[in-house]
């Protein structure tokens, strides 16, 4: 469990960096193209891994549609968000995500869970003291509701792949996992289809880095990593991390890339979601939940 909770961690440093990369290096471009360059990047990384021989169509297909919502409909919405916000407030927007996660995993088990939705709630405390008094400013309620759709998409995502490969012991993630970013792939350029206009692209070389570091890492890379963690932790601490990269995306916002925020509020924030995530882990491990 330490070893995946390790990878959920890593996954939350390299992700702080997207926020930053995106709104300072991307913005100018059709965020719909931004979503497909960063996922088809992503698919070129895995196809070689991609083994079909032992899986069935049902299978492939539960694959290709959570990727087409955990990667594809979350990007369109998720990178369309910038148009109206700074890179730390889309950071912050999605202190849901916790709280979709364990409402979609109890809704699929259909028994509720007090303590996964304590921890999770905890985890939204403390993003809320950071972001509490944003909402009345300018364009934040679309960029708000733009980043809640994305959220929504990843949470489902994560807690429907969880469900699904922890049925098939017998299935290496890396052998489909093509097959999220193929279905992802689809309605990404369905979408860029409509609203790129690819005569127009000229990308510098900035754009061309950050471009690789989301699509080979950032989505290729972490994105498997999370939904391997996500299978093998659960679902408490796995709410809990979908905020860890909070904090520090804003911090990283702030020092890196020049945005400005309320670091009080932001340390103790902070230190609220680690407390979420000790004590979610000292009463899963007491219980043996």
């Amino acid at each position: 469990l330490a070893k995946t909770m390790l990878y959920l961690l890593i996954v939350s440093f390299i992700w702080a960096f997207s926020f930053g990369l995106i709104k300072g290096n991307l913005t100018n471009l059709d965020p719909n193209f931004v979503a497909f360059a960063r996922i088809f990047i992503s698919f070129i990384i895995f196809v070689p891994f991609l083994k079909l021989k032992h899986i069935d169509r049902k299978f492939a297909g539960k694959m290709i549609l959570t990727g087409l919502f955990q990667y594809g409909v979350m990007y369109i919405a998720y990178i369309t968000s910038y148009q109206f916000l700074e890179a730390y407030q889309v950071a912050l927007f999605t202190i849901f995500t916790p709280l979709y996660v364990t409402l979609l995993n109890d809704i699929l088990k259909k028994h509720f869970h007090p303590l996964f939705m304590f921890s999770a709630l905890l985890a939204v405390v403390g993003m809320g003291i950071v972001v509490y008094d944003k909402f009345g400013q300018g364009t934040f309620l679309t960029g708000f509701l733009l980043v809640q759709v994305s959220n929504i998409c990843f949470a489902a995502g994560q807690v429907f792949y969880k469900r699904e490969m922890n049925k098939r012991k017998d299935i290496e993630d890396r052998h489909i996992f093509a097959l999220l970013y193929f279905g992802a792939s689809i309605i990404t350029a369905l979408s860029a289809g409509f609203t790129t206009k690819w005569t127009a692209i000229r990308l510098d070389t900035d754009q061309w880095l950050s471009l690789l570091y989301l699509g080979v890492l950032a989505s290729g890379v972490c994105f498997f990593l999370w939904n391997y963690g996500a299978k093998k932790t659960d679902i408490g601490a796995l709410a809990v991390f979908n905020n860890v990269k909070i904090p520090l995306a804003v911090a990283v916002s702030m020092l890196f890339f020049n945005e400005t925020g309320d670091i009080l509020r932001l340390s103790i924030g902070g230190s609220i979601i680690i407390s979420a995530l000790l004590l979610n882990e000292f009463i899963i491990r007491r219980k043996k939940l």
